[in-house]
């Protein structure tokens, strides 16, 4: 008994992080209580190893989801309008500021972007219907600002603590972790469909600027875009306005930071 108290003892900060710390560590022994001793000791495990995921790892988890996602929805084929413009607006763009990119196309009618920290960014067909060259090129420095800025990695890493089960999955050749089928939906819902911070979103809106200046393309298409959002809101239904900041307090903001 004395051993498990000096063991709890030396887990404690693992355990106050699942909010397992407290009382139960003054309850009597007993059999249950064995068995409660047992569970938070595992959880502790749980949220150790989530906790120290390496990077690797957390690029094999993107891997995964990205592929999950092309699985749900139909990327452009090369030949497609969409493709074609896509890769013209997007040319050169491959290995972008130390990243490996992948961006392509959906051929869906959604006002929406996306990006994953092992460089994947997806553009929906509904949103360059709706905008010019310039402000699909804005969105997408936005997505690679939030690669870069490793926005989705940390929000990887607080949802494997949240699930840290999802931290112990099993493990494919080569000793990197492979999840569940089971357990992507879940991921993806607390890492691609949760909001991002203000502080996030707005870092990201000071990449896409930097990323138009330095590559040559109008800046203005960054407000400018904003502005399309703003105006698409009363219809309600944008993903974009669901998961981002208001836009029009964001263009405002980006034509003030413009010269």
């Amino acid at each position: 008994m004395r051993n498990n108290f000096k063991r709890l003892a030396a887990l404690s900060p693992m355990l106050a992080a699942a909010g397992l710390a407290g009382a139960a560590l003054l309850t009597p022994a007993g059999p249950a209580h064995s068995q409660s001793l047992g569970d938070m000791m595992g959880a502790a495990k749980k949220v150790a190893q989530a906790a120290t995921v390496s990077d690797e790892q957390i690029v094999a988890y993107f891997g995964q989801m990205s592929d999950e996602m092309d699985r749900q929805n139909p990327l452009a084929p090369a030949k497609s309008p969409y493709a074609v413009r896509l890769a013209k607006l997007t040319q050169g763009l491959n290995t972008y500021d130390g990243l490996n990119l992948d961006i392509q196309a959906y051929l869906v009618d959604d006002v929406n972007a996306f990006a994953m920290g092992d460089g994947t960014v997806r553009v929906y067909s509904g949103l360059m219907d709706k905008m010019t060259d310039d402000e699909v090129r804005c969105v997408i420095g936005h997505e690679i600002g939030h690669v870069k800025l490793e926005h989705g990695q940390k929000r990887m890493k607080r949802a494997l603590q949240q699930d840290a089960a999802l931290s112990v999955a099993g493990t494919a050749s080569g000793g990197v972790r492979r999840l569940a089928n089971s357990e992507l939906g879940g991921l993806l819902q607390n890492v691609m469909y949760a909001q991002h911070s203000q502080a996030a979103e707005t870092q990201s809106d000071d990449y896409a600027l930097n990323f138009m200046a330095a590559n040559g393309y109008d800046q203005q298409g960054c407000p400018s875009a904003m502005d399309k959002l703003a105006a698409m809101g009363g219809g309600g239904g944008i993903a974009l306005l669901q998961t981002h900041p208001n836009p029009a307090t964001r263009a405002k903001r980006m034509r003030k930071q413009i010269k």
